[in-house]
């Protein structure tokens, strides 16, 4: 990822979403480049030619932010996507080195995930590249049963959010809207993008799903962003069958990026019952020991993913 052909791209795909009528705009005849010119964006903006064509070119070093938000304006963005743009024109001046961060799960963290086990709620923790850094049991075998449990406690084996969407046949069928899922997870990864500039390992992904991924690739050109802070969605289940879930998606404060997944059925739905029943076939043997009030948990070993 670079920031300028990505700030540059992300602008020029805007504009080429909008027609000059829905701006009040006259259409005269024939046009050479779909959606608005550069001229219009940059007369409706408040700015010259010369100024907006330098803003797509990258040279954002003099961009104020009454002038990024009259853009945003202009180009219709909601506030996931004028943040996107701002961040990519408050990027580093300079090529900045890609870094490889190991990224940690705190064991804090780890054992409130798998506490949840007992509530009958999935859970489990994304790390900034989509990276399934934890997942208690339900998580496991709601959406990946046939993956090895233990998966997320290496980091070379880690599953990942993003690749299992694009390229796992197993996740593919959970998903009756799969198409809507793929679309979600791109504008959420861009939107990751945007705020992780440097990270190599996000980098990787994106190059990894590009060559491997028509679907992947025709939404990462489509530039959308949007933040998947909370959804409802259907799955089928191969084990219980159709179940629709809310999935609340909570960013941890001191985690550099880490979010927390969740999901829950509606009281008293079919899709509750069928989520009790989905718990009901972990084996007592893959359940975590209870505990008396009078022990202290000692850190469990399996659940130090890159300790």
């Amino acid at each position: 990822m670079n920031r300028l052909n990505d700030l540059g791209e992300f602008l020029r795909s805007r504009r080429a979403q909008l027609r000059p009528e829905q701006l009040g705009l006259v259409n005269h005849g024939r046009r050479r480049v779909a959606g608005l010119r550069r001229e219009e964006v940059a007369q409706l903006a408040g700015v010259s030619v010369a100024y907006y064509t330098r803003l797509e070119q990258g040279h954002t070093d003099r961009a104020s932010d009454a002038v990024l938000d009259a853009v945003a304006r202009v180009l219709q963005l909601d506030g996931d996507a004028n943040a996107h743009l701002h961040r990519l024109a408050r990027g580093s001046r300079r090529d900045r080195p890609r870094v490889r961060r190991q990224e940690r799960l705190r064991p804090s963290i780890a054992l409130m995930v798998e506490s949840f086990t007992a509530a009958k709620v999935p859970a489990l923790v994304i790390g900034r590249s989509t990276d399934v850094l934890a997942w208690n049991r339900l998580a496991h075998t709601l959406l990946a049963g046939h993956l090895d449990l233990d998966a997320p406690n290496h980091p070379g084996e880690r599953p990942n959010i993003a690749r299992m969407v694009f390229l796992d046949p197993h996740v593919r069928e959970l998903y009756p809207d799969w198409k809507g899922k793929c679309r979600d997870t791109v504008d959420d990864l861009r939107l990751v993008a945007g705020r992780y500039q440097d990270d190599a390992r996000l980098a990787e992904l994106v190059g990894e799903l590009s060559m491997k991924s028509p679907e992947f690739t025709a939404l990462w050109n489509n530039h959308a962003v949007k933040a998947c802070a909370y959804s409802t969605r259907e799955f089928h289940h191969p084990l219980v069958g159709p179940l629709t879930l809310a999935n609340e998606l909570l960013v941890l404060p001191d985690d550099d990026g880490q979010r927390l997944a969740l999901f829950h059925a509606e009281p008293g739905s079919p899709s509750e019952a069928a989520l009790d029943l989905l718990a009901g076939l972990i084996t007592p043997s893959d359940r975590a020991p209870e505990l008396s009030s009078s022990e202290v948990p000692p850190p469990r070993q399996s659940l130090h993913p890159g300790a």
